[in-house]
């Protein structure tokens, strides 16, 4: 069984910059593909980023790619989500999310999950 506990949301004024933390428990966290996914008010749950096991691919959503960096450090068993040059559109309860199995995009793809943590930009 995995756990997974996100950290580092909260208040920034657009333009700015975040980065989110995302704790892993157990030993498997190496072998385990990483994701960020987000749900804004009213909205569904849409994907952000994903980080393969290894730590060599990355995957961004249209709406983030150019400004979210994903890494991972397996030492830490820790992902990584930098935010830069923040938008309103961005404020939402971002989620992290590992998986056994290669699917990207769908949050059926994903077996565990974490309980979220909240990042509102300010217009």
């Amino acid at each position: 069984q995995v756990q997974l506990v996100e950290s580092g949301g909260g208040l920034v004024q657009a333009g700015g910059s975040l980065r989110l933390s995302c704790a892993a428990s157990g030993r498997t966290f190496s072998r385990l593909h990483m994701a960020w996914f987000r749900q804004g008010p009213g909205k569904e749950r849409e994907f952000v980023s994903r980080i393969t096991s290894t730590g060599l691919n990355e995957y961004y959503g249209d709406s983030v790619k150019g400004r979210f960096t994903i890494s991972r450090d397996n030492a830490k068993s820790t992902v990584y989500l930098e935010m830069n040059n923040l938008k309103p559109d961005d404020t939402a309860v971002y989620y992290c999310a590992a998986a056994e199995r290669p699917g990207i995009y769908n949050v059926k793809d994903y077996d565990y999950w974490g309980q979220g943590t909240q990042v509102t930009v300010s217009s």
